[in-house]
């Protein structure tokens, strides 16, 4: 699939650049006497290992249906999101918990200054892991991926660690320690957020929600301008990993022939399915005009 074979792309591009990253960050961490830096770089080297959940969740996902999954492995790809939120979660904490241990003990007052080389790799990080985020986002807002955009915002956790590291050294180059574990704490909020945001919408997608008000009315649209349809009865939609299911009732001419009925039903599925292409099933009822009133009680 061609999707696929852009989502390991990208995830490869991902892991390359991690793995040189992180050994610049950590090298330059040691040569400058930064321990923000060094930890900047071991922050780094988790986002290869994230990247490997994703690659296995997409390649999963990506499987054909068969007898025991019928309704295809889409929601592999939720689960690697799930997980990968619970990685962002985790680091998020830790840099909390780690901060706020270290502005209670005063011990950031009798570290070594750390070298301008440490706020050079702070920088260059900064660039890279940013220039990652929107790369990897702009891949997964194009394959729906929930797994690679929660790669995307585990690439801008460490962005914003790097800016904390950065921040760090200036001030501790400048005579100011606690800069650093401060900027930490308020990092680790927005990491913690995006965790949250990743696992709200992989949650989603894993309960059979509605996909968005804006997508319903397309679809509407698309319907109606279809010849004989007479009116839309009912649309429900809910979200299968990064596919859509539509389960629609429309209302055509009551003196039509079944062979033409047919016939709209099948344009108005073939219709669904080449404009919105994350539709992956559409099922369509015909009701002759007038029925609306005439459904029978559910026992």
């Amino acid at each position: 699939m061609a999707g696929t074979g852009l989502a390991m792309q990208v995830s490869c591009v991902s892991i390359g650049i991690n793995v040189v990253l992180s050994v610049f960050k950590v090298g330059a961490g040691i040569l400058a006497h930064s321990g923000a830096m060094i930890s900047d770089g071991v922050h780094t080297a988790s986002d290869v290992f994230s990247t490997f959940i994703v690659m296995a969740g997409i390649t999963m996902a990506s499987r054909k249906s068969d007898r025991e999954h019928p309704y295809g492995h889409e929601r592999m790809e939720c689960v690697a999101a799930l997980l990968l939120s619970a990685v962002l979660f985790a680091t998020g904490i830790a840099i909390g918990v780690s901060a706020v241990e270290s502005i209670g003990s005063g011990q950031e007052k009798i570290r070594a200054v750390p070298g301008v080389l440490a706020l050079g790799a702070a920088v260059i990080s900064i660039v890279v892991k940013e220039w990652m985020f929107w790369y990897t986002r702009a891949a997964a807002r194009k394959l729906k991926s929930g797994a690679l955009m929660a790669d995307a915002w585990h690439h801008r956790s460490d962005a914003l660690s790097s800016v904390g590291a950065f921040i760090g050294i200036l001030g501790a180059r400048m005579g100011m320690p606690v800069m650093d574990p401060l900027a930490s704490f308020i990092i680790c909020i927005f990491i913690v957020k995006a965790a949250l945001d990743v696992f709200r919408d992989s949650m989603d997608k894993m309960v059979d929600k509605a996909c968005d008000e804006e997508t319903v009315k397309d679809i509407e649209r698309v319907v109606l301008d279809i010849r004989g349809v007479e009116c839309v009865v009912s649309m429900k939609t809910r979200l299968f990993g990064s596919r859509i299911y539509v389960d629609l009732e429309i209302e055509a001419d009551k003196s039509l022939m079944l062979e033409q009925a047919f016939a709209i039903a099948k344009e108005v599925h073939d219709s669904i399915e080449k404009r919105f292409p994350q539709v992956k099933h559409c099922s369509v009822q015909v009701n002759p005009e007038g029925s609306r009133g005439l459904e029978g009680t559910e026992n």
